[in-house]
């Protein structure tokens, strides 16, 4: 049995937490980190826990009957469940500061992310469609190369997490930040997505709408601000 959801979580959760400290330390977080921390671990430990049993469903195991394997990394974590997940319940928690508290958890959200992606080497989960690139990777037990697709989506959530906590250094508009955020995750994976192994192309659809979701958030937020 593999264990590697856990170490998969304990990579992400130390990227979020840095990024979060961080910002912290350049004065461009929320007032209170321990309740911004709260607020992101609630949603990512809702999100982690109804994708993984999305993903435990879709692919005919059963939560009920097969408890242990919620901690087991065999279908994986369904993306689209754990995001809904996280985001409905990170709204609930900071309903009465919503947009500041969003900001705040904005860049180590994607950092949080990023790590997540990079953690595919202990999951052996890295490959995705073939190439002939000098950096491929092959898949354990393949000798075919193929693009490091998960690598490529941390790089990208990792640059957007950098950007996005350099940006913020100025005073913004409330929610723009949250919004550029949603976004940029969005983004990675609808590009990356084309790179991945699937037979059914994977929820692009659902990329596509966090992308459009988040550039919508963002135009509302200035546009509001500047009334």
């Amino acid at each position: 049995m593999e264990f590697t959801l856990l170490g998969a979580v304990l990579v992400a959760v130390l990227a979020l937490y840095g990024t979060l400290w961080f910002e912290a330390r350049h004065g461009s977080s929320a007032d209170c980190v321990r309740d911004v921390w709260d607020m992101v671990l609630a949603g990512g430990m809702a999100g982690l826990v109804a994708g993984r049993l999305g993903a435990m469903i879709l692919a005919g195991t059963n939560p009920i009957t097969s408890p242990g394997d919620i901690l087991i990394v065999r279908s994986g974590v369904d993306t689209v469940v754990a995001s809904i997940a996280a985001l409905a319940t990170f709204g609930w928690v900071a309903r009465r500061d919503l947009w500041r508290l969003a900001d705040a958890a904005a860049a180590p959200v994607l950092a949080g992310l990023a790590g997540w992606h990079a953690s595919c080497s202990l999951r052996g989960a890295c490959a995705g469609t073939p190439t002939d690139l000098p950096w491929a990777v092959t898949s354990p037990g393949g000798t075919v190369g193929r693009h490091p697709v998960e690598v490529y989506a941390a790089l990208g959530l990792a640059a957007g997490a950098v950007a996005l906590a350099l940006w913020r250094r100025r005073a913004r508009p409330a929610g723009v930040a949250a919004g550029l955020a949603l976004f940029g995750a969005g983004l990675v994976r609808l590009v990356t997505e084309p790179l991945r192994p699937s037979l059914g192309g994977g929820p692009w659809e659902w990329y596509l709408a966090a992308v459009i979701a988040g550039a919508a958030v963002g135009v509302w937020r200035v546009r509001r601000v500047s009334r």
